[in-house]
């Protein structure tokens, strides 16, 4: 009778105790098998090793805690107190922080945002007894807390379909299942994996379709995919203004195939690659190519061979972009595009009528130039005998490709000479000195620029911001030349001369191309960095020591971005845009 009274009184202990068991020894599913299919974005790092070994490279490390703004953080009280747990931790399990993380993420990461504002995050950990102490130490820490703020009841627990689940502030939500564990911003979202997990049906998102065919785009060698469901993204409001048409032309011209295909579409996909120090992001949506008589195909190359032409290399460059328009039929579709006519364009209109002599801008003018346009920014290296501005501004330049550039070499120095005498104009009428117009020869080019004399400037080296600035125009063999300075025109000269030795080749399909160079953004950063520095003062209020911080984060993330490329293309009859970052580190 003894026994069977004790038996009795542990019968529910061990029930318990078989119960967890079986969850920690039971066959973890895809968490895509546990999240609601109403999920709107989701973020999956299946190979998060290979993140992670990037993340904490040591070079990379030892670049952030060099930062001005990590070593103020770390002379804190609380970042203190962290290090101290982080060190704890590491004797705690033996092991370095590095080496820890890789083991408790090392699994897989998935971040899900849901109807609501819901979030979850799912961490499948290669170490389930870690993971459980872990708990169980944060556990202590949060009571502790919660005690000193005199709200014990703050931390709780409750069972759920033969789950634990806890709050440690009475808003979230977290459980461990076996090696993974679920942390949700709500109860409800957290009920709502677990009534998955218990009942396993169509409800979920692996069974989407659209999810299916998003997973198969990111690639099956991606370390991290993305899934955004457009279909109900598309409904909040926010994103439905920014994916209405624009009545900015400028931002029509440049992204109007982008924005068309988000539109069309019901989901995007996205998938991360790493090699060595190159991260590679390629995203796709599943909106077919746009009609050719669409608004938005002056942006479409038509014939697979045709695409923007790769950027012109030229020393110091900074940043340079390529893009396949139609500028004629661009202007052409004005009316569909801009049904209500903004006051610019309004004002841009009657100005190139000026400068153009009433000639016809969409079928005299803007028809005159090819689809292929390109631009360039550049470094500048001043004459120290004409002087140096206090504020430097990389020189750019457009290039356009001409149908008849003889033609309309004149046309377009007439144009610009008028420009140049509105400008001067302008600042007569104010006082102010004007732009000296010039011509000059390099190689075999002739072109025409302009400049504001510096003769009678007692300071040389603390100009002012106009000293920036000596626009130029030329015609080099088939292109158009609009510059800031002369200097960027002879360097394009000659990168146009190098490449027409060989046959240029348009890059097909693509119809985008963003090259970025951030050593030379750093570079150009810190020549103005006094500047910035009082900018940030004036602007945000901060002191000088903020100030400096800021613009020091700025510069150094430019100067480890190393080099970004940004490609956008029609590829196997859908839009896709490739991103690549190769970081620079020490």
């Amino acid at each position: 009778m003894y026994c069977k009274r004790v038996f009795a009184a542990l019968l529910p202990v061990l029930s318990v105790v078989v119960s967890q068991a079986a969850v920690a020894a039971e066959h973890l599913p895809p968490v895509s098998q546990w999240i609601p299919r109403d999920a709107v974005i989701v973020l999956e790092v299946p190979r998060s090793r290979a993140l992670l070994d990037l993340a904490v490279d040591p070079k990379l490390v030892e670049a952030i805690t060099t930062l001005p703004a990590y070593q103020k953080q770390a002379s804190k009280k609380e970042f203190k107190q962290f290090l101290q747990l982080i060190d704890y931790l590491e004797n705690r399990f033996d092991t370095d922080w590095r080496a820890g993380l890789s083991k408790l993420l090392g699994g897989g990461v998935t971040l899900a945002v849901g109807p609501g504002d819901s979030v979850l995050l799912a961490i499948d950990s290669e170490d389930r007894q870690m993971l459980q102490q872990l708990h169980e130490i944060f556990l202590v820490i949060a009571r502790e807390e919660s005690s000193k703020q005199g709200q014990p009841g703050r931390v709780a627990s409750a069972d759920y379909r033969g789950v634990t689940g806890w709050t440690f502030n009475g808003k979230e939500a977290h459980a461990m299942v076996g090696r993974r564990l679920l942390v949700a911003n709500k109860p409800e979202a957290l009920k709502a994996v677990l009534d998955l997990r218990a009942s396993p049906d169509d409800r979920n998102l692996a069974s989407l379709e659209a999810y299916q065919a998003a997973k198969k785009a990111a690639g099956d060698n991606a370390v991290a995919t993305a899934f955004v469901n457009l279909g109900i993204l598309k409904k909040h409001p926010p994103v439905a203004k920014a994916l209405a048409q624009t009545k900015n032309p400028l931002v029509s011209l440049l992204f109007a195939g982008v924005t068309q295909s988000l539109r069309e579409s019901s989901w995007l996909a996205a998938g991360v690659g790493v090699e060595n120090n190159t991260l590679r992001l390629r995203t796709a949506v599943n909106a077919k190519l746009a009609d050719p008589k669409a608004t938005a195909a002056f942006a479409q190359p038509g014939q697979p061979d045709k695409g923007a032409l790769p950027n012109l290399p030229v020393p110091r460059r900074i940043a340079a972009m390529s893009f396949y328009r139609d500028l004629r039929s661009f202007y052409a579709a004005k009316d569909e595009l801009f049904p209500e006519r903004t006051s610019g364009l309004i004002f841009f209109e009657n100005m190139m009528g000026i400068f153009f002599s009433g000639r016809d801008l969409t079928d005299e003018v803007l028809a005159a130039a090819e689809p292929e346009v390109r631009v360039v920014v550049a470094e500048q290296e001043f004459d120290p005998a004409a002087g140096t501005p206090r504020i430097q501004v990389p020189a750019f330049a457009a290039i356009f490709r001409l149908q008849k550039p003889k033609e309309f070499a004149q046309v377009a120095e007439e144009a610009w000479q008028k420009a140049v005498g509105l400008i001067n104009f302008t600042r007569g009428q104010k006082a102010l000195p004007g732009l000296i117009i010039d011509r000059t020869l390099h190689g075999e080019i002739k072109f025409t620029f302009a400049y504001f004399s510096s003769a009678q400037e007692e300071d040389k080296k603390n100009l002012e911001l106009r000293f920036n600035f000596r626009p130029a125009v030329a015609v080099a063999g088939d292109y158009l030349i609009l510059s800031s300075t002369d200097g960027l025109t002879k360097d394009l000269i000659d990168a146009l001369k190098k490449e027409g030795n060989e046959p240029v080749k348009p890059l097909a399909g693509t119809h985008s191309l963003v090259e970025v160079d951030g050593l030379r953004l750093a570079s150009i950063l810190n020549a103005n960095r006094e500047n910035l520095i009082r900018q940030n003062m004036v602007k945000d209020g901060n002191t000088r020591e903020q100030a400096e911080i800021q613009v020091g984060i700025i510069t150094t993330i430019a100067k480890y971005l190393g080099r970004a490329e940004l490609s956008v293309g029609n590829r196997e009859g859908k839009t896709q845009a490739e991103l690549k970052l190769k970081l620079n580190l020490p």
